[in-house]
């Protein structure tokens, strides 16, 4: 079994004047590949959300899910020091939306569909034919738009693996899914680079990431 979450961070507005607009858009998959491995990374999200976050001490109100964007640094250690010995790896591709044509960027589903085919396009799928693959996003989209990525991201994903092996994709609230929240981490920590150049988080799961790399480079001026 391989686990594919799918998460992004920052925003696909083109208003630049506007304070809350990203000037970068990140997409991020946490590739996961077995069962036990998925297992402990889920364990580990629910072990912090309840000893650190949801303790008896401390315990103002419930917090439901990790996100990159709210939970403290040393929070996010607590979570790493469970999972850093767990095989996973953190593939993303990052946009910069200033270069981005405007025919492009009004059609934000369609931009969404193929910067996550070019990030799927980095994870190398060595799998048995008997094996299965389950892609979980965050659930964001219409009825209409969820289709047209499944059948796209389907039509793509199975070009590379075997006609037998099954591939399911589903669309799932964070809050249910855990292996979404641990992915919103990682997610966060790698826009949080190229937007702010604040790698504080970054820096602690480097290590995991096996690509990440940046759409339409600034051009270096000569």
């Amino acid at each position: 079994m391989t686990y594919l979450y799918l998460d992004e961070s920052g925003d696909l507005g083109f208003d630049f004047t506007k304070n809350k607009c990203s000037k970068y858009f990140t997409i991020c998959i946490l590739s996961i590949p077995s069962i036990s491995d998925n297992r402990q990374i889920i364990n580990a999200v629910k072990k912090t959300l309840k000893r650190k976050l949801n303790n008896k001490k401390n315990i103002k109100r419930t917090v439901t899910e990790l996100k990159g964007s709210k939970t403290s640094i040393a929070v996010k250690q607590y979570f790493w020091e469970m999972i850093k010995g767990t095989s996973f790896g953190v593939y993303a591709y990052t946009v910069n939306k200033s270069r981005i044509k405007k025919d492009i960027a009004e059609n934000h589903d369609r931009f969404y569909n193929w910067i996550t085919r070019l990030v799927l396009d980095k994870i190398p799928l060595k799998l048995k034919e008997t094996d299965r693959i389950e892609l979980i996003i965050d659930k964001s989209k219409g009825k209409k738009h969820i289709i047209d990525f499944n059948e796209y991201i389907k039509r793509n994903l199975e070009a590379k693996i075997h006609p037998n092996t099954p591939l399911n994709i589903f669309h799932r609230d964070s809050i249910q899914s855990h292996g979404l929240q641990a992915c919103d981490l990682f997610c966060w920590g790698i826009h949080k680079e190229h937007e702010e150049k604040d790698i504080e988080w970054f820096e602690v799961f480097m290590k995991k990431i096996k690509f990440d790399d940046v759409y339409l480079k600034q051009k270096k001026r000569a």
